[in-house]
């Protein structure tokens, strides 16, 4: 028998659609909200690998499909909600968790990498949520997570529109709770430190600077997918109804230094 507070992080019956949900960041949030009883949809733009998770899903007993979708056409995402109802019904949960980095010198950098940064990192998870939280809100429940990162306050190196969009995001985070929380939507923004995923694949490659930023943390080490999964299931469930326009920092400790 469940308990009250089992009760409050049970997403069953609840239907979340995940973007970037083939892979990495997005693909362990995706499975946690999953495993919590949740009926997931994945968003991505490379089929193969977006079916192979759903198929991965499956066999671990999930209920799991797949949307493709290039985020960074806006043309896609006309009428995304009517698509997005197609699966399980009208989502829950959106979680905007797709996201690229050009990692390039500012001057490096041209206009089409800046363009498609935004497009995917900031400006797609403001179509979505204008695409889905007028359902959430005729049912008076809604949960909306986005992605950010560090970088929402820290400057790195060869990566300036990935912090400049997911500083965006951030604030993004805090207008749409300023809109929709008063509808029962909630929006809460986690920030991730370093996980091993293809973003972070040219700076993990180097083994001692990998170790470097595990020792900037305050635990010890870098972020594995199973740190995120809490987070994930308290921001999507009803244990976080009076939690809105936060950014939770899953990173060690390294924002908190």
């Amino acid at each position: 028998m469940q308990t009250r507070v089992s009760r409050l992080f049970d997403l069953s019956g609840r239907v979340a659609l995940v973007t970037g949900g083939n892979s990495g960041i997005g693909k362990a949030i995706a499975g946690a909200l999953a495993g919590a009883g949740a009926r997931v949809v994945l968003v991505a733009r490379r089929q193969a690998e977006l079916h192979a998770t759903v198929q991965e899903f499956q066999r671990d007993g999930m209920v799991a499909h797949a949307l493709p979708c290039d985020l960074a056409e806006r043309a896609a995402l006309q009428g995304f909600a009517e698509r997005a109802c197609l699966p399980f019904g009208a989502p829950d949960i959106l979680v905007n968790a797709s996201g690229i980095n050009v990692r390039k010198s500012f001057e490096g950098t041209c206009d089409e990498d800046w363009d498609r940064t935004i497009a995917i990192n900031l400006t797609a998870p403001f179509l979505l949520t204008r695409e889905l939280a007028p359902a959430m809100r005729e049912r008076r429940w809604g949960r909306i997570i986005n992605i950010t990162s560090l970088q929402c306050l820290r400057a790195y190196p060869d990566s300036a529109p990935y912090g400049a969009s997911k500083g965006g995001l951030m604030q993004l985070t805090r207008a749409i709770a300023e809109y929709w929380s008063k509808s029962g939507i909630t929006c809460n923004a986690i920030a991730p430190g370093f996980f091993a995923t293809a973003l972070t694949a040219p700076v993990m490659a180097d083994p001692a600077r990998a170790q470097e930023i595990a020792r900037g943390t305050m635990i010890g080490r870098n972020g594995e997918p199973a740190d995120l999964h809490g987070a994930a299931i308290f921001l999507a469930s009803d244990a976080s109804a009076y939690v809105t326009g936060q950014t939770l920092f899953v990173d060690g400790g390294i924002s908190a230094r």
